[in-house]
């Protein structure tokens, strides 16, 4: 990697934002926030960039991990509590209390399970799915336990017919090496369903669970822009840098603050009243 440039207005931003670090791993509204927001990390050429969300917060940051050593490096979601809402990456099950799984993910994978290898069970768990989202939305976030258990013994059926259809692989007499048999990728899906049922359907009876992750998805859009304009970073620093800085003008606007009135006081050397009002940020002082 090439020596970070010295950049005047980076310079001068991310002195003043060293305490975030900090303030971001303590943060009570991260901490104990009963939901959380984790998106499929977005890979650079090396590294890969990690996203933990809320309604109310953001926080950005890179890693040449994908996996466990990077999450307990950033250090928000060990001993965290609630539940976060991700896309089924295996690592995050070893965190917080209860999760919740994207069905935007789902949707997009039946689609091509129905359209790519003809599986009709996968296009009526679409529709189902939907359904279940409408029905959400008119009851006003969440259903109640009758109307739950009448949608999820529907659910299940689905599974039922889709076993008949996309069943199990037999292992054949020619499969010599031991372990499991490889599944296509219609049949990883359907298993995957009904393993985690309960995540799966846990925005149908829980008002604090969205049917989907976009909420981590459009804090990652910005930071996807600046990736397609200037390829990458030169230096993890700068990227570091960037991450921080991107982390504190997303929580503002979250916060109704605008980007620029967030800078100014930047510039001001003064924290923004959310910031002020937390008992934490005492501690990254």
């Amino acid at each position: 990697m090439c020596k970070p440039q010295e950049i005047k207005g980076l310079g001068l931003l991310a002195p003043r934002l060293r305490p975030c670090q900090s303030f971001w791993a303590k943060l009570q509204g991260l901490c104990r926030c009963p939901r959380r927001h984790l998106p499929s990390a977005s890979q650079s050429t090396r590294y890969w960039l990690h996203n933990t969300s809320t309604d109310s917060y953001s926080y950005f940051y890179p890693h040449q991990k994908r996996g466990g050593e990077a999450l307990d490096e950033i250090g928000i979601l060990s001993g965290s509590q609630g539940i976060l809402c991700h896309d089924h990456w295996k690592p995050y099950f070893n965190y917080g209390t209860a999760h919740a799984l994207c069905n935007a993910h789902h949707l997009r994978e039946l689609e091509r399970a129905a359209e790519q290898d003809g599986q009709k069970w996968a296009k009526q768990m679409s529709e189902l799915l939907l359904e279940i989202n409408r029905a959400v939305d008119e009851a006003g976030g969440s259903l109640d336990p009758p109307g739950a258990e009448l949608f999820r013994q529907r659910y299940r059926e689905v599974l039922t017919e889709a076993e008949i259809e996309c069943p199990e692989p037999k292992k054949k007499a020619y499969h010599l090496k031991p372990g499991r048999i490889a599944r296509s990728k219609a049949r990883n899906l359907l298993e995957r369903l009904g393993k985690f049922e309960d995540a799966v359907l846990r925005f149908m009876v829980d008002p604090l669970v969205p049917f989907s992750n976009n909420q981590a998805e459009n804090d990652l859009r910005m930071i996807k822009v600046q990736q397609k304009v200037s390829g990458c970073f030169r230096s993890m620093d700068g990227a570091k840098v960037f991450c921080r800085i991107r982390s504190y003008l997303t929580t503002c606007r979250k916060q109704s603050l605008t980007a620029t009135e967030a800078l100014r006081l930047l510039f001001e050397g003064k924290w923004p009243a959310f910031m002020i009002a937390s008992d934490v940020l005492s501690d990254a002082e």
